[in-house]
């Protein structure tokens, strides 16, 4: 089953980390500038074919989407699931796993792979159902990181916690009744944070198979983030604490 990326760092990743699987670069012709000629150059010399469309042709492939002018068509690769936490969790030293319960929008869940790829982290996991998925906008947002930043669905939530739990990690839940501030909280340990649905937070059973839920300290009015906001909040406070560890 083919899968579409667009616009040029979503692109770039993909040639750079799974070039097996790409198909066809289709591009525009009438743009000529230098970065899309060496993407082309990149493309022909893995051996992929380049084929030249109108603008009408990428805004079907990409969906409508922002794709600069370039759509890659590759192979679908079948997606992690939680057999493969048991290997990614081994291979890290200090294992830091983002999970996303419920994350609807594809927007937000792109966010969220590229702040988890900038923070370090381990994995994301996420719901299977009713949740997104690695949609060309959840990559186009993700601005190359889906393609190297293992993306796990799961058909039990509540199991996979359960899962990590046995692996060694401490599943963190973020809630704003959550009785310890993320600032008071060690999360230098190998750890997995629990991300709620926008809107929605956290589901009842996702929290009774967290060990600890925390608040994020608000100074003003409003009474929550965007889910990719807080995600970036809780993910860069696990690296602040690493590095901390780390030159001690």
């Amino acid at each position: 089953m083919s899968q579409y990326v667009y616009g040029f760092h979503a692109v770039e990743a993909s040639l750079r980390q799974n070039p097996e699987q790409a198909r066809v670069l289709y591009h525009d012709p009438r743009r000529r500038d230098r970065r899309l000629q060496s993407l082309v150059d990149r493309a022909r010399s893995l051996g992929v074919r380049v084929e030249q469309v109108d603008k009408a042709r990428l805004d079907t492939l990409s969906g409508g989407g922002r794709h600069q002018g370039v759509v890659l068509e590759s192979e679908g690769r079948p997606p992690l699931t939680e057999s493969d936490l048991p290997e990614l969790i081994r291979a890290s030293e200090r294992p830091l796993v983002l999970v996303l319960d419920g994350v609807t929008d594809p927007h937000n869940l792109g966010a969220c792979l590229r702040t988890a790829d900038a923070a370090g982290a381990t994995c994301v996991l996420a719901p299977r159902d009713k949740a997104a998925g690695l949609t060309p906008v959840a990559r186009k947002v993700a601005a190359g990181a889906a393609e190297w930043l293992p993306f796990i669905q799961v058909t039990n939530l509540a199991r996979a916690l359960e899962h990590l739990k046995q692996l060694g990690l401490w599943v963190i839940g973020t809630a704003g009744e959550g009785s310890e501030s993320l600032y008071a909280c060690d999360l230098a340990v190998p750890v997995a944070l629990v991300m709620g649905a926008e809107g929605k937070g956290l589901r009842r059973l996702t929290r009774e198979h967290c060990d600890q839920l925390v608040h994020i300290p608000m100074a003003g009015r409003v009474e929550s983030l965007n889910v990719s906001v807080a995600a970036g909040v809780c993910l860069f406070e696990a690296l602040r604490q690493r590095l901390a560890v780390a030159a001690n």
